[in-house]
């Protein structure tokens, strides 16, 4: 698997594109829909009963509904390089690339700044295999969390049987990350090892001021706004389709520990698994475990992105201004 981001932060703009491209060959695949305002494509061909059961990219970009072009580009890029669904009898692909939007348009202060082909095609150009950048990049570049800056964040594991899986989401959801009484994110408790030993509790003063500050906000400002938390799990254990979207519908289970609330009519909240088959088929109690695994991939990956996310403020431009959990919260990090 390789990961890459275009990202456009600059004055008037807050958004980007994040690409997970699969091997030359192709994943199986699958994808579980749960918020009530999602913007997607090709997520029917991911139906099981479906002929087509690989995909060569996946697309998670910004841009609302307009963003779902950034997948065109990264098709473009796919067919230069031969690699596709094939067709016919001469040798053509048809690249097959589902894609799924979160909703950042006017954040960066103008609103019809979104990701184009161009763009999408620019996050597959960077792809690579190096560890996924994370934080305010890609797809996460415009997210925001609850009230506090999102942003892209990736978590792995490497199960008892060999098996790794791994997750990378996109977090721009209406709910919060972070448990209003200790300024904790929700998710913390299930990390690995010492993954999150240097996330602390923040200190009163700190939790008055971030509670003072969402209290002043205009009125309306903390109504639900349009959002939505779109990710991808991938595992180089062999599934099928239907384990695929099975394993996907089990990954919001992560979403639900590490959000609140979650799967809003606001969020069109969506995941795709990857298998690229490289280990063999688990049996029903090691596919089990892989799929409560990548759930918990998610919710860490949650955690990740609100660590990684950074300050930004738009409101000179007549965007947003959206302060960081690391920055409202500095003695939590020991800062």
């Amino acid at each position: 698997m390789r990961v890459g981001h275009w990202t456009r932060d600059e004055p008037g703009w807050l958004t980007g594109v994040t690409v997970v491209a699969a091997p030359p060959s192709g994943a199986v695949a699958g994808v579980d829909v749960r918020g009530g305002g999602p913007g997607t494509r090709e997520t029917d061909v991911l139906d099981p009963r479906n002929l087509v059961d690989r995909v060569h990219a996946v697309v998670l970009a910004g841009g609302s509904a307009f963003g779902l072009a950034a997948a065109d580009g990264v098709m473009d890029g796919l067919l230069d390089d031969g690699i596709g669904w094939p067709v016919g009898e001469s040798g053509q692909v048809v690249p097959i690339v589902p894609a799924a939007i979160l909703y950042d348009l006017g954040r960066g202060g103008t609103w019809g700044h979104r990701p184009r082909a161009e763009d999408g095609r620019a996050a597959y150009a960077a792809a690579s295999a190096d560890a996924v950048e994370q934080g305010c990049v890609g797809a996460g570049t415009g997210a925001k969390v609850g009230g506090f800056k999102g942003g892209i964040g990736s978590a792995s594991i490497v199960l008892e049987s060999g098996a790794t899986v791994a997750a990378l989401v996109a977090v721009n959801a209406v709910g919060s990350a972070v448990d209003p009484a200790t300024g904790i994110p929700y998710a913390v408790g299930l990390a690995l090892g010492d993954e999150l030993a240097h996330v602390g509790r923040p200190s009163a003063v700190e939790l008055e001021a971030a509670r003072a500050r969402f209290e002043a906000e205009p009125a309306g400002a903390g109504r639900p706004g349009l959002a939505t938390t779109i990710g991808v799990i991938a595992t180089d254990a062999t599934l099928t389709k239907a384990q695929c979207q099975k394993a996907s519908g089990v990954g919001h289970d992560g979403l639900a520990r590490a959000l609140r609330p979650v799967h809003t009519l606001f969020d069109g909240d969506t995941l795709f698994t990857l298998a690229t088959g490289e280990r063999p088929a688990p049996d029903p109690v090691e596919q089990t475990l892989l799929m409560e695994a990548g759930a918990d991939c998610v919710a860490r990956a949650v955690v990740h992105a609100l660590l990684a996310a950074t300050s930004v403020d738009r409101s000179d431009d007549g965007g947003l201004a959206l302060r960081s959990w690391s920055d409202a919260f500095p003695s939590a990090l020991g800062r």
